[in-house]
């Protein structure tokens, strides 16, 4: 039976025969182990994992006698409790302000005692668990715009002049939220519409992302910083698009006639193009359950940039590197 794959610290995801169910997860959430069977468990970066049980669901809901909980780390030592970890007196595990290097498998023993009432005789059972703890990151945004304007004509300079001049404003409209601008480009073609004359038009596309200092200000102040940035290239998007539709309404009520260059009402489009940290990527395949989170880079495998994939390297052997040695 295939159980357990859990996001968090936002939803517990867990997986039972297939059938998934999502859940709330409450002040005091257990983990169950599951025999044979690897656990997956997301914690997002400087936050807590939840409690893992050294035991299995059905388990839990029987009397053991003498339970004794052995844990063991990424580095196959030992685990006590430290400033990142946390074990209470049932043998129950909670890693706290969790790190890239704290991501791996998480193997704990249960032993435990079986008597029998009519003789006494004991019986001693151990049992395996493991969990696959994986750090991840929300990942950081951008978006990718695109905006259309006609004009009577594709040749001359002042479509060249229009272009630099919206460029500008559009600088100006994010500038306070530390996002700028990227990539900005325009073509002009003849387009040929169904029941209308030939028109010319102009093809706008750029892109808006915050600025490299403005990332590293916000992370200076705090650790879950893609929360901020993310927040402020949100804002940038929404200005814009604001910008654009009321483009329409100035054309309207403000001019007696068309202007030479002006906006087609709704050519506005825009998407959303994630990107990972260094140390992070996206993996459908081996984080289904996580497939929108940058994952930490698993061993054998980095990223060096604000990328989306983690790239091969045979001679890494931790979690999160940001390079190949």
């Amino acid at each position: 039976m295939k159980r357990g794959w859990v996001l968090l610290p936002a939803v517990l995801l867990f997986l039972a025969g297939g059938v998934g169910e999502q859940f709330s997860v409450p002040e005091k959430t257990y983990i169950y182990g599951n025999i044979g069977h690897p656990v997956k468990i997301y914690v997002k970066m400087y936050q807590n994992s939840p409690f893992l049980a050294c035991m299995d669901n059905e388990l839990s809901q029987t009397e053991i006698i003498d339970p004794i909980a052995l844990w063991m780390g990424p580095n196959g030592k030992h685990l006590k409790e430290t400033n990142h970890t946390s074990l209470t007196p049932e043998g129950k595990l909670m890693i706290t302000n969790f790190r890239e290097s704290m991501s791996g498998s998480y193997v704990c023993i249960l032993t435990y005692k079986l008597v029998s009432e009519e003789t006494q005789k004991e019986q001693e059972i151990y049992n395996t668990y493991t969990f696959m703890i994986f750090g991840y990151q929300e990942p950081d945004y951008a978006y990718q715009m695109a905006v259309r304007f006609t004009t009577d004509s594709c040749n001359g300079k002042k479509n060249s002049q229009f272009f630099q001049l919206l460029t500008k404003m559009l600088e100006d409209i994010v500038f306070d939220l530390t996002c700028h601008i990227e990539e900005p480009s325009y073509k002009c073609h003849l387009l040929e519409i169904p029941k209308h004359k030939l028109k010319d038009q102009i093809f706008i596309a750029f892109r808006v992302r915050p600025f490299p200092e403005g990332v590293r200000d916000a992370c200076r102040k705090v650790l879950n910083c893609e929360e901020i940035t993310n927040s402020k290239v949100h804002q940038a998007r929404n200005r814009i698009e604001e910008f654009f539709l009321q483009q329409t309404v100035v054309l309207e009520n403000e001019f007696n006639f068309i202007p030479d260059i002006h906006y087609i009402d709704h050519s506005f489009k825009v998407i959303r193009i994630d990107s990972c940290r260094p140390g992070f990527g996206k993996n459908d395949i081996l984080h289904s359950d996580c497939a929108s989170c940058c994952v930490v880079c698993d061993p054998r495998t980095y990223s060096p940039d604000m990328d989306v994939t983690c790239q091969a390297c045979l001679t890494v052997h931790r979690y999160g590197a940001k390079m190949c040695p």
